[in-house]
Formats: structure tokens, C-alpha cells, sequence
């Protein structure tokens, strides 16, 4: 299974103290591959000070993808992307071997028989 997170859509506060456009929450989505078949889980994971500015804080502009995807692994921690691994890792399995088909039955078309009402008909 190949796993990617995309961690493109933040959410800032356009002013904190002295610094500008903060990052303090994350739109995610982390898709799960194999072969033809992959399955996705999408969410929000809200970022704390301590978890993005352990170094020092970086500018949005000095952002990169993978430091956004580090810091949502970090917040979220390791049993939690655990999980939704294994979310994608059971859907992609259901897609490559289902439990459950939804079928249509082909029936014969049958033409509907019109009565007259009473009233109708004959003259």
C-alpha cells in the first residue's frame, strides 16, 4: 500500500501577537494505493504552538508541504495515523475482494395491460 497525505489547506489566523498568517489548523487528506484500487479518508487535525513552532516559528511563506505533514502526524500522533492507515488499508481490501455486490436482476420487460375504466370504452 502506498499512502500521501495532502495538507494543502490550512486555516490561520491572519494576526498573533507580532507574527503573521499562523497556521493553527489543517484541512487533510490521506489516500491509500494499490495497484487500480485506493480509498481515501479526509479530515481536520488543529494544530497547537508546541507542535509547529518547536524550532522557531516558520513564515507561511517558508512553508513547505512536508513540514505541514509533519506536524499534522505529530499532533494526530503515531496510534492515530495508525488507524486511519488501517481505514484505508480496509477499504482498498474490500475494493479488491468485496463481501457484498450490489446486482440488478435482467427481467423480461412486460408491457402494462390498460383496463377501460368503468364509463369508458364501448359506445
Amino acid at each position: 500500500m502506498t499512502y500521501s497525505w495532502d495538507c494543502r489547506t490550512v486555516d490561520t489566523y491572519p494576526t498573533q501577537g507580532e507574527l503573521t498568517d499562523v497556521v493553527y489548523n489543517v484541512h487533510w487528506r490521506l489516500t491509500g494505493a494499490e495497484g487500480e484500487h485506493s480509498a481515501t479518508v479526509i479530515g481536520t487535525q488543529h494544530l497547537t504552538v508546541e507542535t509547529i513552532q518547536p524550532e522557531g516559528f516558520i513564515p507561511f511563506e517558508s512553508l513547505t508541504h512536508e513540514q505541514v505533514i509533519a506536524w499534522v502526524e505529530e499532533a494526530m500522533g503515531e496510534d492515530r495515523v495508525a488507524e486511519l492507515n488501517a481505514s484505508v488499508d480496509s477499504q482498498v481490501a474490500a475494493l479488491i475482494t468485496p463481501t457484498s455486490v450490489t446486482k440488478t436482476i435482467a427481467l423480461p420487460v412486460v408491457e402494462p395491460v390498460v383496463t377501460p375504466s368503468e364509463g369508458e370504452g364501448e359506445l
